[in-house]
């Protein structure tokens, strides 16, 4: 569970800090909070972390990627490349502005395919949103390319890549925005929130002015005094979620250096299974190592080995029959029963219908049949390492 292991004095101490000014709300109360301005400190330590001017909490990664996208004027009319394996607020979010997501395919690495979005391209398109699932980057430097090419916006979305890297180079911080999530089961938590992260200034303002209805925090006058030129809403990250930030973001090279010591363990174990492929890594030293993916040439073959290993009390995911990372799975989206009974946006006359075939995607349909993936925590004492290794090994004699 990552940061969550991690929770102790650190994280008190920063509440505390909060708890006794009484002010929870991350904006005015100058006087009350006694130069105690935890979300700021937080945003300030993770732009700096991740190597971007700027950096903006807000209440979760869903959220943060509906700013970014208002932020990127995407809109009706508007259709934004997504891969067909991430978490369903990547496409969400696309709706939740009035866009319509685009299913791309994916690739040896479980990223998006840079190769698929020419073959998914009208038009109509705006976007494209990378996302480095499962700790992992994606083939970044030739999405970007691709998306230079054609004039594309890029959003990167990694919510579950915080603290990865590629060539040196933080997650998130390649495209015009990025964002990150904070909440229970991510590498770093707040419980829940999400951060926004860009260079582009201008960006950053319109992000900032519309998480926080229209206010435009530039002016040293009373918050209900300062000025707006655009209209928002409330995305706003309380006090609290950044005391917590602050003290996780600390740990948080503590937590992948665990990590990929516990991950580099298991590989080892795996390692002699005949058949046996790792995932591809773009960049292996940039891996945070949250998750460990790895597959068998047949999908039958997968389903025999992640049973024998359920046997043995080692839990693994298989994405294909993953009710929430995989679109073809998505029996509500599929229907298009969004929240508004007209089936906006999916009705709006300026969005063009778009379709969600497996036939679309036949990398994804059979590489995440054949692969397994198992979450590695920051916490593997040696009974339990000991216990996982003589857990693989009988399971690797059902195949």
């Amino acid at each position: 569970m990552a940061g969550a292991e991690l929770i102790g004095k650190e994280e008190i101490k920063e509440v505390m800090d909060v708890l006794k000014t009484g002010v929870f709300a991350r904006y005015a109360f100058d006087n009350e909070r006694k130069g105690i301005w935890k979300v700021r400190d937080f945003e300030k330590a993770f732009a700096k972390y991740c190597g971007t001017t700027h950096a903006l909490g807000v209440t979760s990664g869903s959220a943060a990627l509906k700013v970014a996208l208002t932020a990127l004027d995407v809109g009706p009319g508007d259709e934004v490349i997504c891969p067909a394996f991430t978490f369903m607020a990547t496409y969400e979010a696309v709706l939740e502005v009035g866009g319509i997501p685009v299913m791309a395919d994916i690739d040896d690495t479980l990223n998006l395919d840079p190769n698929d979005i020419v073959n998914k391209l009208t038009p109509r398109t705006k976007a494209v949103i990378p996302v480095h699932m499962c700790g992992s980057p994606a083939r970044i430097d030739k999405i970007l390319k691709v998306a230079k090419k054609h004039k594309l916006l890029v959003l990167e979305d990694n919510a579950q890549g915080l603290g990865a890297s590629f060539k040196g180079k933080k997650l998130g911080s390649f495209g015009h925005m990025g964002i990150c999530s904070f909440d229970h089961y991510k590498t770093i938590t707040t419980g829940e929130g999400g951060m926004v992260i860009t260079n582009d200034l201008d960006l950053y303002h319109r992000a900032e002015w519309y998480h926080d209805h229209g206010h435009d925090h530039l002016s040293p006058v009373s918050r209900a005094l300062d000025g707006r030129t655009i209209l928002g809403f409330n995305y706003r990250m309380n006090e609290l979620q950044g005391a917590i930030g602050l003290a996780q973001l600390r740990k948080l090279d503590r937590v992948i250096a665990a990590q990929r010591k516990n991950q580099a363990a298991v590989m080892e174990m795996l390692a002699p299974i005949r058949g046996l492929k790792f995932r591809a890594v773009p960049d292996p030293e940039g891996d945070s190592a949250t998750f460990l993916a790895f597959n068998l040439p047949a999908e039958e073959q997968t389903k025999a080995f992640q049973k024998a290993l359920k046997a043995e009390g080692i839990d693994t995911v298989r994405f294909k029959d993953n009710f929430w990372h995989y679109v073809p799975n998505w029996e509500h989206f599929l229907a298009r029963s969004t929240a508004n009974s007209k089936q906006h946006p999916f009705s709006d006359p300026r969005n063009r219908k778009v379709t969600y075939s497996r036939k679309a995607i036949p990398q994804a349909e059979d590489i995440l049949g054949r692969t397994l993936i198992m979450g590695i925590s920051v916490k593997m004492p040696a009974a339990r390492m000991k216990a996982l290794k003589k857990g693989i090994d009988r399971a690797a004699k059902a195949l």
